[in-house]
C-alpha cells in the first residue's frame, strides 16, 4: 500500500497530462478546420470565372503569359513550365495580331461585382515607342478594378482608348462588357492583362490555393464550361500565312503582312509561321511546295538556343520566270521537342492564272 499512493497519484497526474494535450490537440483541430471551413466558404462564395475576353482561346486568341510562381528571380508557372517571366501576377491573353485589335474584342467581368476603380484615355501604343518613362505608375494602362465581395478583386489591364464602358460605382454582371482589348500601358503586344486577388495577395485563377514554388497543386477558378482554357497547349502557333517579300515581326505584329499576299505577278512568295511559348532545343522546320508538287523553298531552323516567348520563321523564293504557276502552294510548319513532334501546321493559298 505504500506504494499505491504514489503509484496512483502519478497515473493520475500522467492521465491529467495526457487529457490536457487530447483536449489541446482537439481545440487546435478545432482552430484548424474552422480556418480551413472559413477559407473554403470564401472560395465557395466566388463565383467561378467566366472567360475574361470575348475570344475562342486557341483560335483568335492565345494565352502568353501565366502567373509566375516561383519566389526567386526564376520562373514557374502553374504547370511546372516556364510560360512567365519573374514577377508576373496574371494572367495575358493576347490577340493574334493587332488587325485583330483594330476590330474590336471585347473585355467582359470574370464575375458579377462592383467596380471600384478605373482608368481610361491613355494611347495604344507599344511602350517600345513611347518608352516605359512615360508610363510609370500607369504600367496597367486603361483598365478596370471590380471587387466581387469577400475581399476578392479582378483587374483588367491594357484595355482600348476611350473603350471603358463602366465607371466605379456600377454594378457589373459576368460576361458583362467592360471595354475592348488595347495596347495601352506597359505592353508590347495587344493583349489584356487580367489579375486576381484575394486580400490584396495575388491568386493564379488555374492554381487557387497553391504555395509559392508549387505547380500541378491548387484548384482552378474557371466555370467548368472553359475546359479548353486549363487545357490550352504549352505551345502554340498563332499565325500563319503568305507574303509577297521577306516579312518582319513588325508586320505580322501589325497585320500589315496579312495585305501582301502573292500573285502571278509577285516578285516572291514566301511563307510564314509565329509560335509562342517555345523552349530551349525546340526544333522548327517549314517547308513551300507548288501546285505540282515539289519544293519550292524550305527552311530548318537550328535549334532554340533558349526560351522563346515568340519566335517566327519563314521560307520563299523569288519568282524565276514570266509568272508564278497557277494553282493551289501549299506549306507545312511542324515543330519538334526532345525528337518528338508537338505541333504541325499546314496552310495553303491560290494563284490565279
Amino acid at each position: 500500500m505504500e506504494f499505491s499512493l504514489p503509484d496512483c497519484t502519478f497515473s493520475r497526474a500522467r492521465l491529467s497530462e495526457r487529457t490536457d494535450r487530447m483536449r489541446a490537440l482537439v481545440s487546435v483541430s478545432v482552430v484548424c478546420a474552422a480556418i480551413t471551413c472559413a477559407s473554403a466558404a470564401r472560395s465557395a462564395e466566388l463565383q467561378p470565372f467566366a472567360w475574361p475576353v470575348a475570344c475562342e482561346l486557341g483560335t483568335t486568341c492565345f494565352i502568353q503569359n501565366y502567373v509566375d510562381h516561383d519566389p526567386s528571380d526564376k520562373t514557374l508557372d502553374y504547370r511546372c513550365g516556364h510560360r512567365t517571366y519573374d514577377g508576373h501576377d496574371g494572367t495575358d491573353i493576347r490577340l493574334p495580331d493587332l488587325d485583330v485589335q483594330r476590330k474590336g474584342v471585347e473585355v467582359v467581368a470574370a464575375a458579377s461585382g462592383r467596380v471600384a476603380h478605373m482608368r481610361d484615355g491613355m494611347d495604344d501604343v507599344s511602350v517600345k515607342v513611347v518608352g516605359k518613362a512615360a508610363i510609370t505608375g500607369r504600367e496597367c494602362g486603361n483598365g478596370a478594378v471590380v471587387e466581387h465581395g469577400n475581399g476578392w478583386s479582378t483587374q483588367y489591364c491594357h484595355m482600348a482608348k476611350g473603350s471603358l464602358k463602366v465607371k466605379p460605382g456600377d454594378n457589373v454582371s459576368s460576361g458583362q462588357a467592360l471595354g475592348l482589348v488595347g495596347l495601352s500601358g506597359n505592353t508590347e503586344f495587344p493583349h489584356l492583362h487580367f489579375t486576381v486577388r484575394h486580400d490584396g495577395k495575388i491568386v493564379d485563377p488555374f492554381a487557387e490555393g497553391a504555395a509559392k514554388g508549387e505547380c500541378n497543386s491548387g484548384r482552378s477558378l474557371w466555370q467548368k464550361a472553359q475546359n479548353s482554357v486549363s487545357n490550352a497547349p504549352s505551345t502554340e502557333i498563332i499565325n500563319a500565312g503568305f507574303a509577297d517579300h521577306a516579312v518582319t515581326m513588325d508586320e505580322i505584329e501589325t497585320g500589315e503582312v496579312k495585305r501582301s499576299l502573292p500573285g502571278s505577278q509577285s516578285a516572291a512568295i514566301v511563307a510564314y509561321v509565329r509560335a509562342i511559348g517555345l523552349q530551349a532545343d525546340d526544333e522548327q522546320a517549314l517547308e513551300l511546295r507548288s501546285p505540282e508538287g515539289q519544293v519550292v523553298a524550305e527552311y530548318r531552323a537550328p535549334k532554340l538556343p533558349r526560351d522563346q516567348a515568340q519566335y517566327f520563321i519563314s521560307a520563299g523564293r523569288k519568282r524565276a520566270g514570266s509568272a508564278w504557276p497557277a494553282g493551289t502552294y501549299r506549306a507545312t510548319f511542324v515543330l519538334r521537342r526532345q525528337g518528338a513532334e508537338i505541333a504541325r501546321r499546314s496552310f495553303q493559298m491560290d494563284v490565279a492564272r
